[in-house]
């Protein structure tokens, strides 16, 4: 981070916390502040807005030795602000050696706390809930891929567009104890950071990480809560997680111990991926890391996912994921003592080379114990596969237990695997092989055994247990809103499904108490009026304006952006799908270079005047193609123009469209979204774009989207902005 200009601040000089008397009472926090020696916060609530970059700090502390006790205050900002995807600003700023911070309370920022260049740094008994998350745009039918995340490069802090709780740079021997961080999108973020510390933490509930490491090595994690990290998920029609996890590990972080963690239902489990260097050079990876009785349980995606690295993975329960773990190219790696349950696949690894799968129970995995398979050739122009050998080879397999598994081994492509005492109990299919399997041996006289020494540090928490959790257990637990996943904290009406005779599947969900509808709109067949939580709920769409508000009484409870609400008064509850009626006419059309959208739009547009390749009506726009758009048809340099007529109330509204590459939305001939610039399209989330325009009766509606290669979508959504009823 560059350094503090232009700023206006209040320098606090105190003695240390222990020498403070009646003749230093506790400060009250000013903006601008820089704190450069001990003191003890006044409590209250400060509503200090955040400035424009992250670079300047509502506070900043900074020098050695310094205790910043909050005394619980609340340090709040965004105050202008209404949702937290326009949360901006940082709150407090770090930078120097043996600095304690505890007992903060911060929230409305996009990152709570920064830290940078410090030794020996702690935060403790801290919360940092509810800063800066997206707002999610997958349904519960379809996903958006504007909501997928992409932590492959951080060299230049491109993870904090993401915002955080907490973000370390370069801080060694941190402790990070007893904090919560829930509500937000990413808890913890450390960048460059080692041999610190984290343990006895709550960051669950956020919308994409709980801990998430880059380039960072030597750490312990230990004995945190770090459950429904999770997005991309929509029980019964899509597992995708969109690279959401309780735990990431990115880039060159080895030697970290990860034991007595809770980290179920995340995106993944523990996602551990080598590192773009190492897909360019062949070297380094995520290596000598342990990975030591988690439970990485309710999955969408990997309860854990290792590749292209070496690791131990011992004693970890991994129930109900898509895999158990993921192993793609993973090469002298321990997976020993593990619990399967209920997986899609238990082990599923792909080009492997050297690995010990060894001590664990499989049972009732749904197609496979274990998958080991290879690719017949690698990419010609790949770094990795230029640089090293990826041929699968070198498994053993010892004193595994196989209980009512379809298939227990599912071999392919692979060479030298050894099979040592597995026993097998109601088991169709105990090895599945083709000819490409070579060198298989079963029972020899002699093994070995690869699996290390257990590190120091999970001997000294032996006693340590695997925190306990109060939420119910299972995949369909997760509930994803446009905010996160739902902390079963507020009441909810939250949509199951639609089937096909457009009846609506409603859970209704919240803390004890009671519920009932007030009023409906285009709603027939309501199977319930009134109860307790929970409850499911049906109803038949009977127009384009579907509307369900509900009543609570009851316990007090914390709304999704984290305001109190009292006990025995009447809090609203609503639900609400708008389709209105729009008879589209959508167009695609070839283009080539003569014509590229990319350099020269007046150019690009003649090519409108051109026969369509092809053409439809259609009721909604919401398209997704991995490949060409149809038979004989173009994959890539297409161009769709679609035009609507609309007819709605008079309010505002919002204009949503999702579109990979370039898109342009028109309103009655108005350019209301250009965004016709490739250069400006990095991440995923750059495909979705917004505008909110006042409508009123009739209105003509027309979309331009360009694909220029690979990937490809346009969705469209319209949504007002407030309830009718």
């Amino acid at each position: 981070m560059q350094l503090l200009k232009n700023a206006c601040f209040f320098i606090i000089l105190l003695l240390p916390t222990s020498l403070l008397s009646a003749a230093n009472p506790p400060v009250e926090l000013k903006p601008g502040m820089i704190i450069t020696s001990s003191l003890q916060v006044k409590r209250a609530i400060y509503q200090i807005n955040g400035y424009d970059s992250l670079n300047r700090p509502v506070i900043f502390i900074k020098g050695d030795n310094i205790t910043v006790d909050f005394n619980n205050a609340l340090l709040q900002g965004s105050i202008d602000k209404q949702l937290p995807n326009s949360f901006y600003g940082l709150a407090i700023l770090i930078r120097g050696n043996n600095i304690t911070l505890k007992n903060a309370k911060i929230s409305g920022y996009k990152v709570a706390v920064m830290a940078e260049g410090c030794k020996n740094l702690t935060i403790e008994n801290a919360d940092f809930s509810y800063n800066y998350r997206q707002q999610l745009q997958s349904t519960w039918l379809h996903e958006d891929v504007s909501d997928w995340m992409s932590y492959h490069h951080n060299e230049n802090d491109e993870w904090l567009r993401y915002g955080a709780g907490i973000y370390l740079k370069d801080c060694n021997n941190s402790i990070i104890k007893n904090n919560t961080i829930t509500g937000g999108q990413c808890a913890l973020m450390m960048m460059r950071c080692n041999d610190g510390e984290i343990t006895d933490n709550d960051f669950s509930f956020n919308s994409a990480i709980g801990i998430g490491m880059y380039r960072s090595s030597r750490n312990n994690i230990l004995h945190n809560k770090l459950d429904f990290n999770v997005r991309g998920y929509s029980h019964g029609f899509y597992n995708r997680g969109q690279d959401s996890a309780g735990i990431l590990i990115f880039e060159q972080c080895n030697d970290n111990v990860f034991a007595y963690n809770s980290v179920t239902h995340g995106g993944d489990g523990f996602f551990l991926w080598a590192g773009q260097t190492t897909m360019d050079t062949g070297a380094g990876g995520c290596n000598n890391n342990y990975v030591y009785k988690n439970d990485f349980s309710y999955a969408p995606t990997n309860g854990v996912e290792i590749t292209f690295s070496k690791n131990n993975i011992l004693e970890n329960i991994i129930k109900e994921c898509d895999h158990g773990i993921w192993g793609g190219y993973s090469w002298k790696t321990s997976i020993y003592g593990n619990q399967f349950y209920k997986n899609r696949i238990g082990i599923a690894i792909e080009h492997g080379q050297h690995i010990n799968i060894s001590g664990n129970t499989f049972d009732s995995n749904k197609q496979a114990a274990i998958k080991i398979w290879a690719r017949n050739s690698q990419p010609a122009d790949w770094g990795y596969a230029q640089k090293r050998n990826t041929k699968s080879m070198n498994y053993s397999f010892w004193q595994n237990r196989f209980k009512n598994e379809n298939t227990a081994f599912d071999l392919t492509l692979t060479n030298g695997l050894t099979l040592y005492k597995n026993t097998y109990e109601n088991t169709k299919t105990e090895i599945k092989k083709d000819s490409s399997v070579q060198k298989l041996v079963i029972n020899p006289a002699d093994v070995f055994d690869s699996v290390g020494d257990i590190p120091p540090i999970i001997e000294s928490w032996q006693k340590k247990d695997i925190p306990v959790t109060s939420f119910a257990k299972g995949r369909k637990q997760i509930r994803i809103t446009e905010w996160g996943p739902y902390d079963n904290r507020y009441p909810i009406l939250f949509l199951k499904k639609i089937d096909s005779n457009q009846v609506y599947y409603f859970d209704v969900l919240g803390p004890m108490g009671k519920w009932k509808i007030q009023n409906s709109k285009d709603l027939t067949n309501i199977s319930i009026n009134e109860g307790s939580f929970p409850a499911a709920l049906t109803a038949k769409q009977a127009g384009t304006d579907v509307q369900l508000n509900l009543s609570y009484t009851g316990e007090a409870f914390t709304d999704q952006f984290g305001k109190k609400q009292g006990a025995n008064t009447i809090h609203t509850f609503s639900f609400r799908d708008f389709q209105p009626n729009i008879n589209w006419s959508v167009n695609w059309y070839s283009w080539d270079n003569a014509h590229n959208p990319n350099k020269n739009y007046d150019q690009f547009k003649t090519v409108y005047n051109n026969t369509p390749v092809r053409s439809e009506q259609a009721t909604k726009i919401d398209y997704t193609w991995w490949g060409a758009i149809g038979k004989n048809l173009p994959a890539d340099s297409f161009a769709i123009a679609a035009t609507g007529i609309v007819e709605v109330e008079k309010g505002l509204y919002e204009l949503h469209v999702t579109a990979d590459d370039l898109v342009k939305v028109f309103v009655d001939d108005k350019l209301m979204i250009d965004f016709w610039d490739v250069s400006r399209y990095k991440y995923d989330e750059d495909t979705h774009h917004t505008a909110t325009v006042n409508l009123n009766g009739k209105h003509t509606i027309r979309i331009e989207q360009v694909e220029n290669s690979g990937y490809a979508t346009l969705i469209f959504k319209l949504i007002p902005l407030k309830n009718k009823l």
